[in-house]
């Protein structure tokens, strides 16, 4: 078991960027997939990115491509997400996740960590 926390979020303007922080600590995997995900209230979870453990393959929802870069440094047992041009409609709590192997599904993921929020304002 380990653990994740995340960092990064904040207030920002629509147009605006923020990177996001998701760094592990504990007993962890040593080869794993990350996830961002993301909720707001009276909605489900949504699947937000994910990156394999070598960084070869990324999945990014359709709402956030071209915007939105997941990666991760293995060294320093962190992944990240970069947020360009926010909108509105991403605010939410975003949470890290790992799974054991490749994942595009929520119910693959375990390892949940407390969330980090991200607000947009226009």
């Amino acid at each position: 078991q380990g653990q994740l926390v995340e960092s990064g979020g904040g207030l920002v303007q629509a147009g605006g960027s923020l990177r996001l922080s998701c760094a592990a600590s504990g007993r962890t995997f040593s080869r794993y997939t990350m996830g961002w995900f993301r909720r707001v209230p009276g909605k489900e979870r949504e699947f937000v990115a994910a990156i394999s453990w070598t960084g070869a393959r990324t999945y990014y929802t359709d709402s956030v491509k071209g915007r939105f870069t997941i990666s991760r440094d293995n060294a320093k047992a962190t992944g990240y997400l970069q947020m360009n041009n926010l909108k509105p409609e991403d605010t939410a709590l975003y949470y890290c996740a790992a799974a054991e192997f490749w994942a595009t599904t929520i119910s693959r993921y375990d390892n949940w960590g407390q969330g980090t929020q991200v607000t947009v304002s226009s």
